[in-house]
């Protein structure tokens, strides 16, 4: 679940694409950043770095429950864990990605750091709801700079595609791991998954810090009119589901500014430059897409299995289990062959499954093409964040653009995560 980057050469390299967005040209092999031994960071460490946001962000999808038991409020309430985690990352993947281009990978990685071991205490001792929320909305935006910092470094689609199968395969294992954790110990404890992150946070600054080109910052000044208003325009998007009327004016507002702003400053936080290239727009607005669909059936498949199916909890999980580590684990052979696919075909069959899953999920009341479905999802959704993020990232203008490239993939990427357990809650977790 649903989009991080260091101060890697990818804000800084010449015109070679890097990861985790799509670009408008052919795929082709981004050279990666290297060290003077010339041994890039291990895609490995990157996927730790990265994934254990997605187990984070997954934890609480069956022990909603459970925590709205224990904080005395009902259960639609609760599961705003869900919806704020999505919105934060969404917003912080801009943000942070703009603090990479400006300060450099060094503290991008302190800062993240911080926020998630702030967030985690926060949300251990929190008695109430609303300091729960914010606990679990500074841990995610920690974790959004451990994504983009993973991004920015992984340098190719391949590399970038063993962090979003290692995304992927943390996501799926995330409810199963947020239940046994509240079942053997609590559910705070299981809203902590995020902090394993920082076990890769060392070695990866040292890699990172041996190239001047990975932590190098850039020039310039940070445009922080032009990310209150991209916030601001997020924040009402995400509360589309549950306030409509008064969220579609405060977004068509914010939009209306941020135009204005944007014209005003073409190389702000939102670049023109980067707008007009149809390819990072085509990637962006595939993978809010695919990432919508795919956290939308993640969150609803348990009780549609429960209800058509009639499985019982313990096959609910298993299956979902399965299905969700073998979506992933499939997602990594199509990234590390996708600079010898054409992008138009990659663009379609992306699209493809996304709906296809989507579709299933309503019309299927059979307990294995409702699987088959969460399969697809998975698939769909870690795929996409490989090969659209190296694409989008390509299609950035210059090297001085690529963090935005990063940071705004991330958003619409990150942005399903949100979508998606709004859309949810409205259609099961609140009913």
């Amino acid at each position: 679940m649903s989009a991080i980057r260091s101060a890697s050469a990818a804000a800084v390299a010449p015109a070679a694409p890097t990861s985790g967005t799509p670009t408008g040209t052919t795929p082709t092999r981004t050279p990666t950043r290297t060290t003077p031994a010339g041994r890039p960071v291990p895609a490995l460490l990157l996927a730790l770095l990265a994934a254990p946001l997605a187990a984070g962000a997954n934890a609480p999808v069956l022990i909603v429950p459970d925590i709205a038991r224990s904080l005395d409020v009902p259960v639609g309430a609760a599961a705003q864990l869900l919806t704020a985690f999505g919105w934060a990352v969404a917003v912080a993947g801009p943000l942070l990605a703009g603090l990479l281009r400006h300060r450099g990978t060094a503290v991008l990685l302190r800062l993240s750091a911080a926020l998630v071991l702030v967030g985690a205490l926060t949300v251990a001792v929190s008695p109430w709801l609303p300091l729960t929320l914010l606990g679990r909305c500074v841990q995610a935006a920690g974790g959004a700079g451990f994504v983009a910092a993973a991004v920015a470094l992984a340098g190719t689609a391949r590399r970038m595609g063993v962090v979003s199968a290692g995304f992927g395969v943390l996501g799926a294992a995330g409810p199963l791991l947020g239940r046994a954790l509240t079942e053997t110990a609590s559910w705070r404890l299981a809203l902590a998954l995020p902090v394993v992150a920082l076990l890769a946070v060392p070695a990866v600054a040292r890699r990172a810090a041996a190239s001047r080109a990975a932590s190098a910052p850039a020039p310039g000044r940070f445009d922080a009119r032009g990310a209150v208003l991209l916030t601001a325009l997020v924040t009402a998007l995400v509360m589309l589901a549950t306030a409509p009327l008064a969220a579609l004016g405060a977004a068509l507002a914010a939009a209306a500014l941020l135009v204005l702003h944007v014209r005003r400053r073409p190389d702000g936080f939102v670049p023109v430059a980067l707008l007009r290239r149809p390819a990072f727009l085509w990637s962006a607005l595939l993978a809010l897409a695919v990432s919508t669909s795919y956290f939308t059936v993640l969150l609803t498949a348990p009780r549609l299995l429960a209800d058509r199916a009639g499985w019982d909890p313990a096959a609910v999980g298993t299956g979902q289990l399965v299905a969700l580590l073998a979506g992933s684990a499939l997602s990594w052979p199509l990234a590390a062959a996708s600079a010898r696919i054409g992008r138009g075909v990659l663009r379609t069959v992306l699209a493809a499954l996304g709906a296809a899953s989507a579709l299933t999920a309503v019309l299927a009341d059979s307990g294995p093409l409702l699987l088959a479905a969460t399969a697809a999802g998975v698939f769909t959704a870690t795929a996409a964040n490989a090969v659209l993020s190296t694409h989008a990232v390509a299609a950035a203008p210059d090297a001085g653009r690529r963090p935005a490239a990063i940071g705004l993939f991330t958003l619409a990427h990150q942005l399903g995560g949100a979508f998606g357990p709004a859309v949810a809650g409205l259609l099961v977790l609140g009913a």
